[in-house]
């Protein structure tokens, strides 16, 4: 190969990554500007009563957070970790048209959705979750091994004290659950704990919160395969 063309290629793969950051910047900003459309809002008020339109636009903002961990995941699978902002996200699809046009835009193909989950026995789940930790915790300046505090998408239900959410706390022991976004646990059901997506207790691994070279995997578990719930 010559000289002349080493530098092509050098000069071509420059050029390509630039491009995939621009492109990965732009829908970003595509998704953090993203306007909802029209009387969402009423149609989860319809369901989730007790909301109001400040809690509506906090539910909203937390699932935006959850499509930015999506992107920045490299588009891998994960999961929701919370029972309002799912709802929103159940009635957003339901605008068909709408949300085909978003996972067109945000992400470049069609997002799937699986239903709001909670660390357990499920491998792929847990490597979903904690992958939505991750970067919603990196999204807020959050340290997701040793977190102080909670990101807004895991601290939502506990802060609208929705009936049946999930509750969290950055870790044991902790005074206030919700972290800077308040919280109070709300009808005294389960608390999950932050400090838990960095522990293999319940799968063997800590498959999802690192990339691969980070030691963190299991050899399997959901890193990037299938449709639900943001699958490639």
């Amino acid at each position: 190969m010559t000289i002349l063309a080493i530098i092509t290629l050098i000069l071509s793969i420059a050029l390509l990554v630039v491009w995939a950051r621009l492109r990965q910047a732009a829908r970003a900003d595509y998704i953090r500007t993203y306007m909802y459309p029209q009387g969402i809002f009423a149609k989860l008020q319809a369901r989730r009563p007790e909301l109001s339109l400040k809690d509506c636009q906090l539910t909203a903002r937390a699932l935006r957070q959850f499509f930015l961990a999506h992107l920045k995941s490299g588009r891998k699978f994960v999961a929701m970790p919370s029972q309002v902002a799912d709802d929103l996200w159940h009635e957003l699809i339901l605008y068909t048209r709408h949300y085909e046009t978003f996972c067109d835009k945000a992400f470049g193909r069609f997002l799937h959705h699986t239903p709001a989950v909670a660390l357990g026995a499920d491998r792929q789940d847990n490597a979903g979750l904690r992958r939505t930790w991750r970067y919603t915790c990196i999204d807020e300046n959050i340290d997701p091994r040793k977190p102080t505090r909670l990101p807004l998408l895991f601290a939502l239900d506990a802060k609208l004290n929705i009936n049946n959410g999930f509750r969290y706390a950055p870790k044991r022991g902790s005074q206030r659950q919700g972290g800077d976004h308040g919280g109070s646990g709300g009808d005294g059901g389960s608390t999950y704990y932050g400090e838990d997506f960095s522990s293999s207790s319940y799968d063997g691994c800590t498959d999802g919160l690192g990339d691969s070279s980070s030691g963190d995997g299991c050899g399997d578990g959901g890193g990037g395969g299938g449709d639900g719930g943001g699958g490639d």
